[in-house]
């Protein structure tokens, strides 16, 4: 009896704490949150964020702060929202290099899997392959025999080590052995710029970050990574066309994460916002029109693409050898 009046009054003693973290849950949001984007501003996983963040702010009825925290292939930015209090306050922009970056080092900072939680996967980006016009190249294929003929003699710029950029060049060489110069900058936005300067030869852009210079003839664009051509970029073919394998496609991808522990219930808050927010009209069109395909995944699907992109992204690491430590 003894036993059992005291087990009772353990659990009344902690009933105050688990009601004040549903009532927290539900009156989330409160105060203003912080959107990490690992990523320097003016870069395409930057510019599509961007495009709806303000829109979900109005939904969640609180200013969302957009914090630019670059540096390490996106590993700093998001080290940062992993070891964040887990109350929905710490959002963290996710990319690509979310599923590359366990392969790429040998040690990093927190848990891929285990310490931060998928929300919802916002959109599909399209990598476009560009050279800059001074380039003979019409061509994947001219581009491709030139940089056989004298390997090394072409340089491409990437968004950084480990970066979409980064690794679908590297990929794209392994499949057709040419070979390039890396030459990693901090961020897609100066890479652009490499890219526009003639800094470098080659560099491939997210659609959402390249298509004005496309446009502009500031850039020129040989190829694009989908298995079908853009509608954006109707006369650009398919990387797949080029060197001839009908299944290569890489596209970038964005999604939002929380550290472990956030309450499912502000993820559920999160997430319902987002999707309302994509499923928006004039948002659709912003994002469409800046050449990505906006989604708002549940966090179960999110977190099923995540699984695959660490199987698929390990195994083409280690085919082509890349390590950065």
């Amino acid at each position: 009896m003894r036993f059992l009046l005291h087990r009772l009054l353990s659990a009344l003693m902690i009933l105050p704490f688990v009601y004040a973290g549903c009532a927290g849950a539900q009156n989330y949001p409160n105060r203003p949150i912080r959107l990490i984007i690992p990523w320097p501003s003016g870069g395409g996983t930057d510019v599509t964020f961007r495009l709806w963040a303000s829109q979900l702010a109005e939904d969640l009825g609180q200013q969302i702060v957009v914090d630019n925290r670059s540096g390490a292939g996106s590993i700093i930015g998001l080290d940062i929202v992993a070891k964040a209090q887990p109350d929905g306050y710490t959002l963290g922009a996710s990319n690509i290099a979310f599923g590359a970056n366990p392969f790429l080092r040998s040690k990093m900072p927190f848990d891929t899997e285990k310490d931060l939680i998928p929300v919802s996967m916002t959109a599909f980006v399209p990598m476009v392959l560009t050279v800059h016009p001074s380039m003979p190249a019409k061509s994947l294929q001219e581009l491709l025999a030139l940089a056989k003929a004298k390997p090394g003699t072409i340089n491409y710029a990437s968004a950084g080590n480990g970066s979409a950029s980064h690794l679908v060049t590297e990929l794209l060489l392994d499949v057709t052995g040419a070979k390039m110069v890396h030459v990693p900058y901090k961020g897609g936005a100066p890479a652009n710029i490499a890219g526009i300067s003639g800094e470098v030869k080659m560099v491939f852009v997210a659609i959402s970050a390249g298509i004005g210079y496309i446009k502009t003839g500031k850039l020129k664009a040989l190829a694009i990574s989908t298995l079908k051509r853009h509608p954006a970029l109707p006369d650009v073919p398919t990387i797949a066309e080029g060197i001839g394998q009908p299944d290569f496609q890489v596209s970038e991808w964005h999604g939002v994460v929380v550290p472990k522990g956030t309450p499912r219930a502000v993820i559920s808050r999160l997430h319902k916002g987002i999707a309302k927010v994509l499923a928006m009209p004039d948002v659709r069109k912003r994002i469409q029109a800046a050449g990505a395909q906006p989604l708002g995944t549940t966090p179960e699907e999110m977190a099923k693409y995540l699984k695959n992109e660490l199987i698929r992204w390990e195994r083409v690491i280690k085919a082509v050898g890349i390590r950065l430590d």
